[in-house]
């Protein structure tokens, strides 16, 4: 079978989604009309409207939201000819050498991709306009020679070389059904039918699928040149990879303290160089096997498709094809990466800064635990020596860590001390961290030299050599009652929920990772701008006004009210209460029910 009539078999078949839709909700239709016929005249009136809505509605409503394809754009910043005339002269003669028209723009994305997107309708039946996404990561690490192979291949999937003139709608509609059908919902009643009729759609595309794909990678090589359309196949699972990572270890921890690098894609270029044997053993290693929607054939039948003897007729310009990549860098960092009231730093600072956060989640869980147990507040490393002076660590230690041997408690309980010297050491400016983009960061003094804190933790941890502990600490330059720098990082928000009762007022509440925060709530009737509200507080983009922010630390414990399933009384350890309910018209953030009960199950428990 050719690849015309192959993918005017598609095209037919991705014609009966609208169809098959139809006639589900002719299915449910007919009987209704049926029933309401059968009534007396004023009854059929009476109960028609509620039983047409209760049915056909609901079942219009369903296939409506089964079959919406929106699609949110990715963010990125737009490159017109006169930003970069060279790229542009490289696509066109990449879509000149497809037989297709050029792409309507070019943006510029953060994600490790190249794709060409239209903005079809009707499930991809109707085009619209065409944007090809170029990712920076990509921009930044290849060379010209692989951008224009990845770009022919996009150029080629509308080709009606490779599928005659349906090539483009198969392909449009084999995306846009890829995209949508797997995000029908189990409880959509229209979504059975349609599932199964998608799947008997993919049967049908399969074919012409695969043979698009790989004549897509024939003509990127073609275009330019068997070994850049190779090397394109191995290095971009590779380089998504790592891009994830980056972003898991690199950039998350700090981004979550409450701050932003000033680089972000300069520091991912640092990471790859310094990470570059692990970059060429995961181009070594075979991709993941494609998804079941995904268009592609395994990578490894990609790459035996494609003659890696054939030369590329691509002609490349001498210079860049994008003049100012760092100056673009730094503009698409403002659209994908807003600081949105984060602080924004060096990224020694900014590694700094999410190594600090990081560590004083964990001083203040230990913190808590103690101050639960010996009933007053601890707050600093100085707070903790006064305690071991006094003999009383020890017993605290036995509080917290009482199902632990001995040696392990002691231990334990230096560690802690360790953490908070540490913490006092930053805070007062008498360390810092040096950080490596291989390894872990390192704490070291001022100058950079060696700084010794297990020592005199040792030392704290008995109450014969506190006061020698004290001594080495003030020659070091450290003060234990050292209480953090010009300003607190941002809390890390995990979700909320809107329109609670705390004690007898309407509140929203979110939930972050070291606290509860209060707002006070709008009134009655403004539920929609009370989550948009809300939702603003959550991103940081904008503050929240009289906001009361109780830390775990201060909270003693919680009891959940009998009666009702969402009530709790919090204990605080100044001796005061708060008391949180639902009422009837409380609503969550996405998240925010979980992580609420998740919150209190915690603060419920023994600390």
């Amino acid at each position: 079978m050719s690849g015309g009539v192959r993918a005017r078999a598609s095209v037919l078949t991705l014609a009966g989604f609208p169809v098959v839709a139809t006639l589900q909700l002719a299915l449910v239709v007919a009987p209704v009309l049926l029933l309401l016929s059968l009534l007396p005249g004023p009854l059929a009136l009476r109960v028609g409207g509620p039983v047409c809505m209760a049915t056909v509605g609901v079942m219009a409503y369903a296939t409506w939201r089964a079959l919406h394809a929106r699609r949110v754009p990715p963010a990125g910043v737009p490159v017109s000819r006169d930003d970069a005339p060279a790229l542009w002269t490289m696509v066109e003669d990449a879509a000149r050498a497809a037989a297709t028209r050029p792409p309507d723009g070019i943006v510029v994305i953060a994600e490790a991709r190249v794709t060409l997107h239209e903005r079809g309708r009707l499930l991809g039946l109707l085009g619209g306009r065409r944007e090809l996404y170029l990712g920076m990561p990509p921009l930044l690490v290849w060379d010209g020679a692989w951008l224009a192979a990845a770009v022919a291949h996009e150029m080629a999937h509308g080709s009606p070389t490779t599928g005659g003139r349906f090539a483009r709608v198969a392909h449009r509609g084999r995306l846009t059904v890829g995209r949508v059908v797997p995000r029908i919902s189990h409880r959509n009643p229209a979504g059975p039918l349609l599932r199964a009729y998608a799947r008997w759609y993919r049967a049908v595309d399969a074919p012409l699928r695969r043979d698009a794909e790989l004549a897509a990678d024939r003509m990127a090589a073609a275009f330019a040149g068997g070994p850049a359309a190779v090397a394109v196949l191995r290095d971009l699972p590779a380089l998504q990879r790592l891009q994830r990572v980056f972003h898991a270890e690199y950039l998350g921890p700090g981004w979550q303290a409450g701050c932003a690098p000033d680089d972000i894609f300069g520091g991912f270029l640092r990471m790859l160089a310094a990470r570059a044997e692990e970059m060429a053993a995961l181009r070594a290693q075979e991709p993941a096997p494609p998804g079941f929607w995904d268009t592609h054939p395994p990578a490894a039948q990609r790459r035996a498709a494609i003659d890696t003897t054939t030369a590329g007729s691509v002609r490349l310009p001498d210079g860049d094809l994008v003049p100012d990549l760092p100056g673009l860098g730094r503009a698409l960092q403002e659209v994908s990466f807003p600081a949105a009231g984060r602080v924004v730093v060096t990224w020694d600072e900014f590694f700094g800064a999410a190594r600090s956060a990081e560590m004083r989640r964990e001083a203040d869980a230990a913190l808590g635990a103690l101050s639960h147990t010996v009933g007053t507040i601890v707050r600093t490393a100085a707070d903790v020596l006064d305690l071991a002076a006094d003999g009383r660590l020890g017993k605290a230690a036995e509080g917290v860590f009482g199902d632990l041997a001995p040696d392990e408690r002691s231990e334990r309980v230096i560690e802690l001390i360790t953490l908070l010297l540490a913490l006092a050491a930053l805070d007062g400016g008498a360390a810092r961290w040096r950080h490596s983009w291989t390894g872990t960061a390192e704490l070291v003094a001022r100058d950079g030299s060696h700084l010794d804190l297990r020592g005199p933790a040792v030392q704290a941890s008995d109450p014969a050599t506190v006061g020698t502990a004290r001594a080495r600490l003030a020659d070091a330059g450290i003060d234990p009652a050292a209480s953090g720098g010009t300003s607190e990082p941002r809390p890390v928000v995990l979700s909320g929920v809107v329109n609670l009762v705390v004690d007898g007022a309407r509140t929203d509440l979110l939930v972050a990772e070291s606290g509860l925060l209060l707002v006070p709530g709008l009134p009655r009737g403004r539920h929609g701008a009370a989550k948009h509200r809300l939702a603003r507080f959550a991103a940081g983009g904008e503050a929240a006004p009289n906001g009361r922010f109780v830390p775990y630390a201060e909270i003693s414990g919680a009891i959940q009210r009998r009666r009702t399933r969402r009530a709790w009384d919090l204990r605080l350890r100044d001796g005061g209460a708060l008391s949180v309910r639902t009422a009837l018209d409380s609503d969550e953030l996405p998240g925010g029910w979980r992580a609420l009960d998740d919150a209190l199950a915690f603060l419920a428990r023994p600390r």
